[in-house]
């Protein structure tokens, strides 16, 4: 024990232990000086000594009983030495466990971890290095750990590539080496997607779950005549409808629609055209849209007919402002079917046949701030603005009130003010759009020369898209110059510094 005193002092006193110690222990194991000394110091009889079984007495505090309890628990000699003491041997023998037996230095860093004492956190660290540094990488436990077969087996078959891959790798060639799928299954697996899809992948992502656009377009191709027992039927509700005096008989009217519209699936927009239920009252149409979307139909079809058959109607023919209980019920609907609110609502209300009016602006302005994002907005305008898009009717609308909406915008001022509005909401428009944009400032600046809310609109487009208009600054300056608002300034000192 008296030979190890000058290694022991070094690691408690020495600023650099690791390197210390191994130049004492390399000058002190010399067998051409002293055999009983060389026997003594080496690097088998150092490991002996940390390892030393010996007692001690551990003081415990029973639950039972106040007073504690002595009890003698075996330690190795090393978890004696106070913790920097230990923390700085086990560092040492990782900075030089290749002169070490490496089964010895495993159950040494195993005893340690997997102590019933609690460890000090540096001494648990540096046993945790150790242990990796003389663990086997091939998975061939020493005989000390005692670990069983099914550890073995898990260990070794850790880094495998599961079954299921390798009977997809082995069936047919693979389209990337480390990724096996075939191209048959590819094929097979991967939807259609038209190319005038592809620049409005934003509002694609959230709606693809609810079906391919292309089955809006259906909304508009002729339907086989219902029958005369459904067609009956559909008119009693309307007259009940007409007639009810109460909104307690709301929910039961509700319910009847409902289940006549499943009844006939497929043909359920026919079937509230018949009904009419954008006659009931605004009070009413709360408990309808709760009875009808009850959580059951998240169908873009279904939400999207109820959606045009109930408020559409009392949006398109909209002379003041609307009631409080219309707008908090359409909001609330909007929030949660994002896609059917912008096809069956803000598409056919903005392609008014006469223009949007400023009850119906304020309508859509609210409809877009509360319940549509930012991106799913800016994605809505390229469409809007696409003539090219437009073409495909890709609206849905109740065929009595088709007339009222057209394939293409019509420019009035609140349409300038609602776009104002979108550009006030921090929506981020494309470059497509301004472009559109541009040319429609161009063809009505004349017209709208004395609009304030034309002017308005102009400042707020020049300031919010200045970075897009680079390239129509000419055209946009000889368009503001037809202006005679008091805004005109404002405007070309906004131009000048883009």
């Amino acid at each position: 024990m008296e030979s190890w005193l000058p290694l022991l002092d070094i690691f408690m006193n020495s600023t650099c232990p690791e390197t210390e110690a191994s130049l004492w222990l390399q000058s002190s194991f010399n067998p051409s000086l002293n055999s009983s000394i060389s026997i003594s110091i080496s690097t088998a009889s150092f490991l002996a000594l940390l390892m030393q079984s010996t007692e001690a007495d551990v003081v415990c505090s029973p639950s039972s009983s106040s007073s504690p309890l002595p009890s003698k628990h075996r330690f190795m000699w090393l978890q004696t030495l106070p913790n920097a003491v230990q923390a700085r041997i086990l560092s040492f023998l990782t900075y030089e466990h290749a002169k070490f037996n490496k089964q010895d230095l495993s159950k040494l860093a195993r005893d340690i971890l997997y102590n019933e004492t609690a460890v000090d956190f540096w001494v648990n660290k540096a046993a945790h290095q150790l242990f990796d540094v003389v663990s086997d990488s091939n998975s061939k436990w020493v005989s000390s750990f005692n670990l069983d077969s099914e550890e073995e087996k898990f260990e070794a078959s850790f880094g495998a590539v599961p079954g299921w891959l390798k009977d997809a790798a082995n069936s047919n060639d693979p389209i990337l080496p480390w990724l096996p799928i075939s191209v048959d299954d590819l094929n097979t697996k991967t939807p259609h997607v038209s190319s005038e899809d592809d620049e409005y992948t934003i509002m694609e992502v959230e709606e693809s779950k609810d079906g391919n656009f292309e089955s809006i377009e259906s909304t508009h191709l002729e339907i086989d005549p219902i029958d005369h027992e459904t067609e009956e039927t559909a008119l009693c509700l309307k007259t009940r409808i007409l007639n009810m005096e109460s909104s307690l008989k709301a929910a039961e009217i509700a319910d009847d629609i409902q289940k006549l519209c499943v009844k006939r699936k497929g043909e359920s927009l026919k079937v509230l055209d018949l009904i009419q239920p954008w006659n009931v009252n605004d009070e009413v149409i709360p408990i309808l849209l709760s009875h009808l979307l009850n959580g059951k139909e998240d169908e873009f079809e279904w939400t999207s007919n109820i959606l045009c058959s109930i408020l559409l109607p009392k949006f398109l023919t909209l002379e003041k402002p609307a009631s409080r209980v219309l707008v908090s019920a359409t909001i609330d609907y909007c929030k949660v079917h994002h896609k059917a609110a912008v096809y069956a609502l803000l598409f056919p209300l903005i392609l008014h046949k006469n223009g949007i009016n400023t009850p119906i602006c304020d309508v859509i302005t609210k409809i877009v701030k509360e319940c549509l994002h930012p991106a799913h907005v800016s994605a809505f305008c390229q469409k809007l603005l696409s003539e090219d898009e437009l073409d495909g009717k890709r609206h849905i609308c109740p065929s009595c009130y088709q007339h009222l909406v057209c394939e293409k915008l019509v420019w009035t001022e609140p349409l300038f003010t609602l776009f104002q509005n979108i550009l006030n909401h921090n929506v981020h428009l494309s470059q497509d759009s301004v472009d559109q944009i541009v040319l429609k400032i161009q063809e009505f600046a004349k017209v709208f020369s004395k609009s304030l809310k034309f002017a308005n609109f102009m400042l707020c487009f020049v300031t919010k898209c200045g970075s897009l208009l680079k390239i129509h600054k000419v055209v946009v300056s000889e368009a503001v110059g037809d202006i005679s608002s008091f805004l005109k300034k404002s405007i070309l000192s906004k131009l000048d510094s883009i």
